[in-house]
């Protein structure tokens, strides 16, 4: 259960459109929120949550210089995540689904 709940913050976190995009923006590199705030009819405050989000879960960065901070995405969580999205989408030898031998008739008859 834990290495689910560790990536399910990304997901969870990604499940905001504006979020996502903010994402997306930061796929072409580090951003000042001053720069990511132009793309959106937000406040200071309503950005500051959207990133406070995005860095808790991990994917997103931020750095202070001066007044202003400044955001990327973190390769390693979005590795990480890309790797977790891909074995939870692929049959394998050790899916959940095989930890339990007292499957229903119907399922084992499908196998």
């Amino acid at each position: 259960m834990e290495k689910y709940l560790e990536y399910t913050k990304v997901f969870k976190a990604l499940g905001d459109p504006k979020r996502a995009m903010i994402v997306d923006m930061l796929s072409c590199g580090e951003l000042c929120a001053c720069e990511i705030l132009e793309k959106f009819d937000m406040s200071q405050s309503t950005l500051s949550h959207h990133m406070k989000l995005l860095c808790e879960c991990g994917i997103v960065k931020g750095r202070e210089e001066g007044k202003w901070t400044y955001y990327s995405l973190d390769a390693e969580t979005i590795n990480k995540t890309k790797r977790f999205f891909c074995n939870i989408t692929s049959d394998k030898k050790n899916c959940i689904c095989r930890e339990n031998e007292n499957r229903c008739k119907a399922c084992a008859e499908n196998e």
